[in-house]
């Protein structure tokens, strides 16, 4: 399963993309996550339907207490690239 995730709240110099990094090392999730200069953190997952079920409940409570998720956004996108592991991209 390849999952787009559009992240907004307060997500952007709390240590967000550094947190999702680990909790997607965690479950075994590929991909990225990155900050969009809207202020929204997008992230691209490729996991089974099951990791990718656990991931989306960890971001949604991230264990960081300074970050804030509001609204998820989320699709599945078959033309995200595979990868070997989970990046931050700056």
């Amino acid at each position: 399963m390849k999952m787009y995730i559009n992240v907004t709240g307060r997500v952007q110099g709390v240590g967000f993309r550094y947190t999702t990094q680990m909790l997607a090392q965690e479950i075994g999730i590929t991909g990225t996550v990155k900050n969009e200069d809207n202020g929204s953190v997008t992230i691209e997952a490729i996991g089974t339907a099951e990791q990718m079920e656990t991931f989306l409940e960890k971001i949604k409570q991230p264990p960081h207490s300074f970050a804030r998720v509001d609204h998820m956004e989320k699709y599945e996108d078959s033309s995200i690239e595979d990868r070997k592991k989970f990046s931050v991209i700056y």
